[in-house]
């Protein structure tokens, strides 16, 4: 079967190529993919610019969508159709950028009716980990209708546009941080209320403590960026961590946390429990309106993916891309 192959350390560059079906791996379902998408992760394995990929060959795509071929699950049947997203695809097993995929049945979620496949993967991975963390500051008490905004950091990649849009449609506040200043109209358009430079947050002699600015956050980013929004959260605030574009590291104090109550909440999506990832994506089906997904969302097919990869890890994708397996 055609398939994006990952980059092999002192090998092959990430390229189009094929695969003989026998080597996809165990499982109790087989899904012929129509969809999956672009993310950060993906473009790291298909460039070979991070150490994601853990086999080789490697089929990339962390996502995917599609019809059910073959289930020796009674939770499923051929012709169902299906999201998978995470549990190792496009890292230790084969993943979405295949024509067909062998998952465990345990790992997949039903395609809400309200979503098309096309438009299950314009939300992806990547809008999986944004709805994750708006549950995340919903659970920790924030509630709409405040003074103060939440950020969203990388406002104008995959997750922070899913962030932005829900965050704003839910009546919050939304400031956009972003470095790309040629993005505003876009922002504007998904429902941010202000844009923020991203050297804002990048302080050259950081303090203990800044001014309350924000009332909670979604941060992609990590490093100075998350540790100057700990600083400058309200009283009893959140920010929730779900990435690290910008770095692994984090120095900070403790003064956030012991002086004005601030939690900072960890959001993962690669082995998310099943029900919360069910939930995460009846809320994405019944919050996220369709032509946000159109304003957000591009599409491309395989063989514009190792090209597609490249643009990604080095910040030029705006939004969502989708990648039509079938087409």
């Amino acid at each position: 079967m055609r398939a994006v192959l990952a980059a092999e350390p002192g090998g092959a560059p990430g390229r189009l190529g094929a695969i003989d079906t026998a080597e996809l791996p165990a499982g109790d379902l087989v899904v012929k993919v129509t969809y999956s998408s672009l993310n950060y992760k993906d473009g790291l394995a298909v460039t070979g610019r991070g150490k994601i990929a853990r086999i080789f060959p490697l089929v990339c795509g962390i996502d995917l969508a599609g019809v059910v071929e073959s289930s020796g699950s009674p939770e499923f049947s051929p012709g169902d159709e299906v999201i998978v997203t995470g549990w190792g695809l496009g890292e230790e097993r084969h993943g979405g950028y295949g024509e067909l995929a062998r998952v465990e049945s345990a790992w997949a979620v039903r395609l809400p009716a309200e979503l098309s496949s096309f438009e299950a993967m314009a939300i992806g991975t990547a809008g999986l980990t944004a709805m994750l963390c708006v549950l995340a500051l919903e659970r920790h008490g924030l509630e709409p209708g405040g003074e103060l905004p939440v950020a969203v950091t990388g406002a104008a990649g995959g997750v922070g546009s899913v962030a932005v849009a829900l965050l704003s449609r839910a009546g919050y506040k939304v400031a956009a941080v972003s470095g790309r200043p040629e993005q505003e109209g876009y922002l504007r358009r998904l429902g941010a209320s202000e844009i923020l430079p991203r050297a804002a947050l990048e302080e050259e002699e950081p303090r203990p403590l800044g001014r309350r600015r924000f009332a909670g956050a979604v941060d992609v980013a990590g490093g100075p960026i998350l540790a100057s929004l700990l600083r400058e959260t309200d009283y009893g605030g959140c920010v929730a961590a779900c990435g690290l574009v910008g770095s692994a590291e984090l120095e900070t104090t403790v003064h956030p946390f012991i002086l004005r109550a601030v939690d900072l909440a960890g959001v993962e999506s690669v082995r998310c429990p099943t029900p919360l990832r069910q939930l995460a994506w009846e809320r994405l089906a019944r919050d996220l309106p369709h032509s946000v997904l159109e304003e957000m969302t591009v599409s491309a097919g395989l063989e514009e993916v190792p090209g597609l990869a490249a643009e990604i890890v080095a910040g030029r994708v705006r939004g969502r891309v989708v990648v039509a397996v079938d087409r």
